[in-house]
Order: C-alpha cells, then structure tokens, then sequence
C-alpha cells in the first residue's frame, strides 16, 4: 500500500504563488488533480517517475510546475500567477500506466483558496 500526504495548501490572493508537495513511499509515475465545488475532479499536471516527462492541463500550462525529488520521495507542484479559479481540493496520485488517468493510489487533499 503506497501512502501519500499532501501538504502546502492555504490561502493566497490572486497573483500570488504556493507551492504543494507530496510525500510518497515508493517511485511511481505521479500526477496532480483538483477538485473544485459542484464540479468533477480534473486533471492538473503529471511527471514520470525518472522526472523527464512532465504533462501539464491547458488551463495551468506556465503558471503551475511539477516537479520530484526522488532522494526524498516528494513530488511538488510550485503555482504561480493563481488565480480565483484555481480554488480547490489539490490531489496527489500515484502509479499510473497513462499519467493522464488511471491512477491507483490517492492523498487525502490539500485546499488551495484563491481571493480575487
């Protein structure tokens, strides 16, 4: 069983940066998602598990970057320029075949709250 707990969440005005990181056990392909209210979790970002592959969604494409320390078995997701559409439950997965979907293990969650 791989556990994964996130961190970094808070609240940050619109313009502003935070930075999310995700600690695992094991070295899987690894992915971010979020899940905004009334709506479905989507997508985010993604990285292969040696670090070189990186995939990111449209709408984070240059603001948002994934990144893995493999040493210390933490992947990050350093946001940038957020936005009040950027509010919601941040997800860490891990191993995934696709990096798109499909993943097996889930975190708990972290908030991430953008004031306009």
């Amino acid at each position: 069983q791989v556990q994964l707990v996130e961190s970094g969440g808070g609240l940050v005005q619109a313009g502003g940066s935070l930075r999310l990181s995700c600690a695992a056990s094991g070295r899987y392909a690894m992915g971010w998602f979020r899940q905004a209210p009334g709506k479905e979790r989507e997508f985010v970002a993604a990285i292969g598990w040696s670090g070189g592959i990186k995939y990111y969604a449209d709408s984070v494409n240059g603001r948002f970057t994934i990144s893995r320390d493999n040493a210390k078995n933490t992947m990050f997701l350093q946001m940038s320029s957020l936005k009040p559409e950027d509010t919601a439950v941040y997800y860490c997965a891990a191993d995934s075949a696709n990096l798109y979907r499909g993943y097996r293990y889930w975190g708990q969650g972290t908030q991430v709250t953008v004031s306009s």
